[in-house]
């Protein structure tokens, strides 16, 4: 019997150009942001040439590319002067990550205040994946922490997943599994790819970290691989189970990334 393809391996990089930082990885795949990952003013293309180039010379060199939509889009919360701008947000970096050809964007499950109804949280999901032209797999990511969140216990990733079910365009919704996120969200590592495929049907990306902090810690602090607290073992069975392509969000440039994608490899 055969053995099952190595998933393909990149990190997360600088946006100013994408395509230098694989192949100074040797990685076939990278992540990156389109413009300040803390900001509403909307994506920005930092790549010489725009959109068009970066589409075409990624596509020339055979590297994929993965958008993470900024930190601050939050479609879930009951405040709409943070829903309403985070719903444009969204469409604004679907439309530009289409443009560049990218594989999927990826964005976090958000959150409502700690004394709502995480029901409404839900279903504002729902009306965002309605409200939203999805041109690419758009993954959701589970998260590490925070108050009321919706995509931190397989609980209310459930339920997010079953809210959006109706949705028009929910065929084009994915997941991005977070080993850190996972582990600090108090999610068992040792089961969460079945967890999760049992919910969602697919695992469209791995984000592969290490984590600082302890198990159930909600923290969200990334850590080169054997320099935090998730076992080795743990780490390289999620990435072998997901069957998915691998982002390493890890610290460093370079030299640490290629590190990481040794260590990753020795132990798939």
């Amino acid at each position: 019997m055969s053995q099952p393809a190595a998933p393909a391996i990149g990190a997360h990089v600088d946006q100013t150009d994408p395509i230098a930082e694989a192949r100074a990885r040797q990685a076939p795949l990278v992540q990156f942001f389109l413009g300040d990952p803390q900001g509403y003013k909307g994506p920005e293309i930092s790549y010489a040439g725009g959109s068009d180039a970066l589409r075409d010379d990624a596509a020339a060199a055979g590297i994929d590319l993965y958008v993470h939509a900024p930190y601050i889009v939050n479609v879930a919360t009951t405040n709409n002067r943070i829903r309403i701008p985070s719903r444009k947000l969204l469409q604004k970096h679907v439309d530009a990550a289409a443009a560049i050809g990218a594989k999927g964007l990826i964005v976090h499950g958000g959150h409502v205040n700690k004394d709502d109804d995480p029901a409404v949280g839900f279903d504002n999901w729902r009306k965002a994946i309605e409200a939203t032209d999805l041109k690419l797999p758009l993954l959701i990511e589970n998260t590490a922490g925070g108050d009321n969140a919706m995509t931190r216990y397989l609980e209310r990733i459930d339920r997010v997943w079953d809210a959006i079910a109706s949705a028009e365009g929910a065929e084009m919704v994915g997941f991005c599994l977070d080993t850190c996120h996972a582990h600090a969200g108090g999610n068992s590592l040792e089961t969460v790819v079945a967890d999760v495929l049992a919910i969602t049907g697919r695992i469209d990306l791995v984000h592969c970290n290490d984590s600082r902090d302890a198990f159930d810690s909600g923290a969200d602090r990334h850590a080169n691989f054997g320099a935090g607290t998730i076992d080795a073992d743990l780490l390289a069975a999620v990435v072998r189970d997901a069957a998915a392509p691998v982002v390493c969000e890890t610290p460093g440039g370079a030299e640490e990334h290629t590190a990481d994608f040794a260590w990753l490899r020795e132990r798939l």
